[in-house]
Order: structure tokens, then sequence, then C-alpha cells
């Protein structure tokens, strides 16, 4: 399974490269995405790094692209994407691109303004065509209204009207919002008492707003009063509601004529707009074409800098220093790459890449492909794996899509699951181009795989339980038989329920594959189906849980643990044995030693090991068979067996960890005073093939000593020896506090160790039995289904029963996918998921590790552009 077992082996890496070099170097690893770099300036703000000035061109270079892609999506221009990834731009091509997007903002906000004023220009003369329409029509209708003297005998009085006709109204004309103008009349009356006359028309189009580009509604309106004190109140009533106020002529002439002129510019305001538009639509255009590709260009830019940020400068402030972690296996590949990056730079320099020794534990890189990042997903979502532990993953692609076909056993709804997945597998590449954001669909996309393969065990596990949509296939035949001795017509005409009699009713061999169709229509289906399904499930959760201590063994032999291979591994196989492998044993002596003639007297599994653990064996009664001495004595030595292995796992490692550590410090000192007297402390070893300095038979000796209660890894000698690269690199080792052995810390974490197994055996081996209890409560509720949804539509009959079954078949096509295929699935993928992190994973899994994160374009890309 290469990396996907074990995480990739990993080196830590320091880079010198030259500050000509350096931006075209990190350019290339980008495009590689095999380097994870270490910032190497924790202790400086943002402000405070070298390239920060770079950054802000960079953010100021996207805010300007924002801008033209939100005018480019305002006008529903298709932005052309081909899928090119260019190359990160030479650090001198940053000027053309800051010109460019410069000019390009400049033009669409003069071509903006241009736009807005103009539009504007327009809404006031289309505003003042309407009022010079509408106020014609106004004063036509007050010259022919005969209740207009009394309007004005209430508005000027009696006696202004009888001191003199040369009196004259004043008004104002405008144009106000039409859900302003209730309250706008409401205010006019209150505030001028009365004695003003307003008239209103609605304008039947409505018209764009130029900032806002929103349609509005607005009415025309006329205000007639007389005096200056009231013409003041009016005006200012006017501008608090925001009403517009036009000029308009009193007499017809001169509002005729100021219509054609309006009517003119308006004219002419359309040819300008016009042409506004084409040009906008012209730039807007071209700028859609490229658009994509300055994204990818900016976005690789900034993350080069965000990343030479994390650089040291050297004294002489011509050279940049960096730390990385790397896969071992791809070294040749990221030298490749800088080299690639120095002659692209026209240095004459090459790169540097030494390896370091460090006792920093490596981040962890799993190596997948398109089926199996889902499953390492399910896995890291619990805790990524530690450096170079056995990973779950190959194992979860068999044992999770298994588990939970053990509970959503159907073959039809495993059908429909599995054209779903098919069809998104099919589809990949076209549903990957659509870039669709909506959260739900992107959790189906992205685990397409693991729904293809559950859907593929789910309809094996249906073929296996002979259910599809409740009802069963006859492919075998049947082995039943009814004899006419025993369901006589006379007894099958009394109208009631028989249970099937395995004794008088079986004849010929077993099923060939799963169960016989008649227990479909048996009335003890239930009670047979519960059985099997419950031992199935015990049988299959021991498995997984011996399959879990097992490969706990594959860890231990691998970071050369012995202490933990005899003080844990073994009681735990022990101790899992004593207690229920033996009880899956009994399940299939049962099951082969016992025919259905002897079924009724078949001691019962449960009372047996509740009896067992007692060490208390009853008389059987009813014929019921008993338990031999033999066996008696047998079961109890394994109580006895996993009772001892308790205190075996409990105080054997933390006591061989405690005589260790004192022994080994002698042996120690003793070391480093036989190395003063030779005088070989400060020189090192003469070797022909390396040197071991002072610093590598220090971190020799650590490997003698304990920390975190646990024996030291002992890790491969060659990591011990200084490594020599083409250009004389060698390791730097980091110094780290050697931590002092606790027994009473190291004797309560193995007791909460021992404690966690022992109880975890017992409850994870019930929680097994999730298994069975959602496999029973799937095929009920499908059967369910079936009976009071389906069958009404199969019991009409006439010329009403096509159209009823069309109908009722719909209605229950919707119900079986909403609630047995979405809400079943998701109930049977949880459990399966729980099944797996903590019953199977928690036997040999500790996973806290951290993810491996390389520098990638295509990360950074995928995710926006954001820098983490």
């Amino acid at each position: 399974m290469g990396s996907l077992l074990r995480s990739e082996e990993m080196t830590l890496c320091q880079l010198f490269l030259q500050s000509e070099a350096a931006y075209t170097c990190v350019s290339e690893l980008g495009e590689l995405g095999l380097v994870q770099f270490r910032d190497l300036n924790p202790d400086f703000n943002a402000f405070q790094r070298k390239f920060v000035n770079e950054i802000r061109r960079c953010e100021e270079m996207e805010r300007k692209l924002r801008f033209l892609e939100k005018e480019i999506k305002k006008d529903g221009i298709p932005m052309l994407d081909t899928g090119d990834n260019p190359d990160a731009p030479a650090p001198r091509e940053m000027i053309d691109l800051e010109a460019t997007f410069e000019k390009l903002e400049n033009e669409m906000k003069e071509v903006n303004a241009n736009s807005e004023a103009l539009k504007k220009n327009y809404l006031e003369l289309t505003e003042l065509k309407h009022i010079l329409r509408k106020t014609q029509t106004f004063f036509e209708e007050a010259m022919h209204d005969p209740y207009l003297g009394e309007e004005t005998v209430g508005l000027l009085g009696e006696e202004a009207q009888q001191r003199g006709r040369g009196l004259r109204l004043g008004f104002v004309a405008g144009v106000i919002l039409r859900e302003k103008l209730p309250a706008f009349e409401r205010m006019l009356w209150r505030a001028c008492r009365g004695n003003v006359f307003l008239r209103q028309a609605e304008i039947d189009k409505p018209m764009e707003d130029p900032v806002s580009g929103d349609q509005v509604l607005k009415s025309v309106f006329i205000i007639f009063f007389q005096g200056d004190q009231l013409k003041s109140r009016v005006r200012k009533i006017c501008e608090g509601f925001r009403a517009t106020l036009y000029p308009c002529p009193e007499t017809p002439s001169e509002r005729r004529e100021m219509s054609l002129g309006v009517m003119t510019r308006i004219e002419d305001l359309n040819t300008v707009l016009g042409q506004t538009g084409d040009h906008r639509h012209r730039v807007l255009v071209a700028a859609a074409k490229n658009i994509k590709v300055w994204f990818i260009k900016v976005r690789k830019i900034k993350a080069i800098y965000h990343t030479l940020n994390m650089f040291n400068l050297d004294v002489t402030q011509k050279c940049l220093i960096a730390e990385c972690w790397c896969p071992c296996a791809d070294l040749d590949r990221i030298q490749q790459a800088l080299q690639r990056g120095t002659e692209r730079s026209g240095s004459s320099v090459p790169s540097i890449l030494n390896r370091m020794s460090t006792k920093q534990e490596p981040p962890t890189y799993n190596r997948n492909n398109k089926l199996t990042k889902g499953f390492q997903n399910l896995v890291d979502a619990y805790g990524v794996a530690s450096y170079r532990e056995i990973n779950p993953a190959p194992f979860t692609i068999i044992t999770f899509p298994f588990l939970f076909a053990v509970m959503f056993g159907d073959m039809g709804h495993g059908l429909i699951m599995f054209l779903f997945a098919l069809w998104m597998v099919v589809r990949e590449k076209q549903l990957q181009a659509k870039k669709i954001d909506n959260e739900i669909w992107t959790t189906f996309f992205g685990g397409r795989y693991i729904i293809l393969l559950m859907g593929a065990f789910s309809m094996y596990t249906g073929f296996i339980y002979n259910d599809i949509f409740s009802k069963s296939l006859n492919l075998f035949g049947c082995q039943w038989h009814a004899t006419k001795h025993e369901y006589t017509e006379a007894v099958l005409n009394h109208g009631k329920l028989f249970q099937l009699n395995p004794n008088g009713s079986y004849y010929g061999s077993p099923y060939p594959l799963g169960l016989d169709p008649i227990w479909s229509v048996a009335v003890n289906k239930i009670a047979f189906t519960n059985s099997l399904k419950m031992k199935t499930s015990i049988i299959l959760g021991v498995s997984q849980m011996f399959f879990g201590v097992s490969l706990s063994l594959l860890n231990h032999r691998y970071f050369k643990n012995p202490l933990n291979i005899f003080c844990e591994f073994i009681p735990q196989v022990i101790f899992l044995f004593c207690m229920f492998g033996y009880l899956c044993i009994l399940v299939f002596h049962k099951w082969v030693n016992y025919t259905s003639a002897e079924a009724g007297t078949a001691p019962s599994l449960l009372i047996g090991a509740i009896n067992m653990f007692l060490f208390h064996y009853p008389v059987p009664k009813d014929g019921q068979i008993g338990v031999s001495d033999g066996q008696k004595g047998f079961q109890g030595f394994l109580v006895v067996v996993a009772v001892l292995c308790v205190p075996w796992m409990l105080f054997a490692k933390p006591f061989l960890l405690r005589y260790q550590q004192r022994y080994g410090q002698k042996r120690r000192k003793f070391d480093v005073l036989l190395g003063d007297i030779n005088g070989e402390s400060e020189v090192a070893y003469a070797s022909p093939h390396a040197r071991y300095t002072e610093t590598d038979i220090q971190f020799k000796h650590q490997h003698l000593s304990v920390n975190s209660g646990d024996l030291v890894n002992h890790s491969d000698p060659e990591a011990e020896v200084t490594h020599h690269n083409d250009v004389g690199g060698t390791h730097h080792v980091e110094e780290e506090e050697e931590k002092v052995f606790d027994f009473p810390e190291v004797m309560i974490n193995q007791s909460i160790h021992t404690i966690e197994y022992c109880l975890g055996c017992i409850s994870h081996t019930a929680s097994y039995l999730r298994l069975w209890a959602l496999s029973l409560a799937h095929a009920q509720l499908s059967e369910v289904l079936w009976t009071m949804v389906m069958r009404i539509g199969l019991g009409f009959s006439g010329f009403v029963a096509p159209f009823a079954i069309v109908i009722i078949f719909a209605f229950w096509a919707c119900l079986t996918v909403v609630i047995l295929v979405l809400m079943e699935g998701l109930s049977a993928f949880l459990h399966a998921l729980r099944l797996h992190w903590v019953e199977f994973q928690s036997k040999f899994y500790k996973g806290e590790g951290y993810m491996f994160q390389p520098f990638s374009f295509e990360d950074i890309l995928d995710h926006g552009g954001e820098e983490k």
C-alpha cells in the first residue's frame, strides 16, 4: 500500500537561495507542491517583514480586479475560463500588470461617472417632460372646473377676492417618490393649515435611479399657494421629503415651447447614453477574457511574497535562508525545481538544499488518489495520524462501506445509491467544471466514491438478506414445504396465523446463498432474523476489534517498542479472546452442531456467558442441554486468565520502566565518564564512513532514557549519522530538554489506558449490536412503507386502478428516497463512522500528528487565494 499504510518519510531541509533567484525558486516549488515551509520569523508581525510593500501592491491589484469583476457581473458578461494555469509572472511584470489594472480602473470609473451624470440628466429631463404634460392637464381642468371658484374663494378668502382680482396664486411643481406622497400631503395640510391646494398624478412607467440603478415609481405634483411665507414653507417641506422641484412656465405657449426643447435634449441624451454603454461594454468584454488569468497571476505573486516573508536574510543581505519539510522520496524533484528556478532567474550561483536532523515530529503526508481521498478525510476528521503510524484509511475502504451495508442492506435502496454515485463519477469532470458552491452538493460530490462503494456493498448484503424494497426474490427455489397433515384446508380456512415449523416443514439442503424467501411471509420472521443478525453483529464486531489490536503490533514493532508488545499487546489479545473470542466460538459451535430438531434444547449463549463469569451452572430444565464438566473447567480457566491480564496490563509496564530508568541512568553516567577518560568528548570518533560528534553521542544515550511514560522511539541509526550532500552541508541537531521520568504520572496514565481497554472491550462489543438494530429498523420501516402506501395502490381495480397506482407509486417513491435512502442512509453512515472512530481505531490509532500542508499554488487557487 506504500505511503497509504504509513505516511511518507519526511525530512527537514534547509534552503540557501540567492536574493535574485529566491522568487523564481519559490515559484517552481509552488507549482510542484511538495514543500512545507516553516516560519523563521514568528516574532515579527506582518508589517515588520521584508516584502510587506510587495504584498500591499498585490492586495491593491486584487482590489482593482474585484472592482472589474463586479462591473462585469453587473452587466451580465460571461467571464472566459479556459482552465489555463499560467506561471507566476516575474517581479518586473508586476509594473505592467499594475499599469494595466490602473488604466482599466480609471477608464471604468470615468465611464461610470459620465454614465451616472448622463443618466441623472436624462432623469431630470424625463421628469420635467412629465411635469409639463401633467401641469398642462391640471390647468386645462381648472379652467373648465365649475367648482374652481369655490376652491379659490376658500383659499384666498372673500375679502381678498373683493379687493381685486389682480391677486394671482403662486405654484410650484415637482416630482416625488410615490410611497412618500401620502405623508407629504398630510405634512402640507398641517404645516400650511389648509391654505394650499395640491394636485398630483402618477407617472405610469418606473424610472431608473442613476445611483443605485433600481426602478422606482414617482408621481408629479403641483402646489398652489398665496404669499411668500407659504412659498418658503412649501419649499422647505419639499426639500425635507426629497422632492425634486422644476421650473414650470405659467402660460401654455411657454410650456409647449419648453416641452419641445426638452424632447430634443432627451433624444440627444439617448444617443450619447447608447454610445457610452457600447464603450463600457467593449471595455468589460475585453477585460472578461483575461480576468481569470489575471486573478491567478496576482494570487501566485502574493503567495510567493507571503512565503518569502517566512525566510531569513543572512548577514550579507544577499542570501535567503529557509527551512522546510519535504518527502524524502521527492528530494530529487525538489532539487530539479530549484535548478529550474535558478536558471529562470539568470543567477550563476546554484541554490542549496541541505538535509537537517531534528527531534521535532515531522508532519504526516499520505499520498491519495480520487478513491482513497474521501476515506482519508474520514480518518483525518477524527485525528491526523502520528508520523509513520499505521493509517486506518486503507482498511476503512473495505470495512466502512461493509459495516454501513450491514445496517442498510437492501438491494433496491442500495441500487438507488449506487446509480446516483455512478452518475457523479461518470460526469466527474463536467460537474467539477461547474464549480457548484452549495455545501450539501459539495459534501455529496466529495464523497462520491464512498457512496459508490456503500451502494455496491448494500446491494450485496441486500442479496444476502434477500431483501429488495421489503420483498424477497426466489432465485434458488424454496426448501420449505407445507405438509397436508399439519396445514389442512380446515386449519388454513380458520384464519389464524401459524408459524413455520422447521421440524415438520423443512426438506432438502440449506438455501444456497442468503435467506430462504419463505421467511418473508412467515410470522416468526423477526424472531429468526433477529437471532441471526445479532450473532453476526457480535462476530463482526469482535473480528474487527481483534484486527485493530493486531494492527497495534505493527506499530510497536515499527517503533521498536518491545515493552509495549509484552506488556500491552499480548495481554490485550488474551483478555479479548477469553472474554468474547470464546463467545464467537460458541456461536459457530451452536450453528454447526445443533440441527433444527435440537434447536429448542440448545443452550442459550447469553445465559451461558453470564453463568461463565459467575461460576454458576444451574441444573438444566425442560430438556435443555447443560454444560459438561470439561467445558466448565475450561470456561473457569478463561475467566481466571482474563482477570490476571488486568494487573498484567496495569503494573508490568510502569515498574519495568522505572527499573529501566534507574539502571539506564547509571549506565549513561558510566559511558560519559569512559568518554572523558579516552579524551573523546570534544572530538569525533574516527570512522571510515561517518563522524559521531558529542551531540550524536548524547542523542544516542537519550534512546536509553524514558519520557512520557513510554520507551523512547529507537530510530534508524542512520538518522543519527551526520549526512553530507553535494555541497558539503551537514545536519543541524536541535536541542531539547530531556523530560524527567515521573513514576506516579506513568502509573496514572497506564491505569487510565487499562481501565479504558477493559471496559471498552465490553461496551464496544455491545456497541456493535447497532449493526443488528439498524438493520432490523431499516427492514421494518421498508415493510411498513410498502404495506401502508404501495399496497393501497395495488388494491384498486377497474378504470381507476392505473391512475391510482401512478399517483401512489410516485408518493411511495418520494418517501422511499427521502426517508429510507437519505435519512436512513445518513443514520447508517453516522453509526458506521462511530464504529470506526471509537471501536476500531481506538485499539491502535493515536491520531496525534499534524497535517503536511505544502506550499502549493493549486491549493491556494482552490481556496480563493487566501493565505493561511
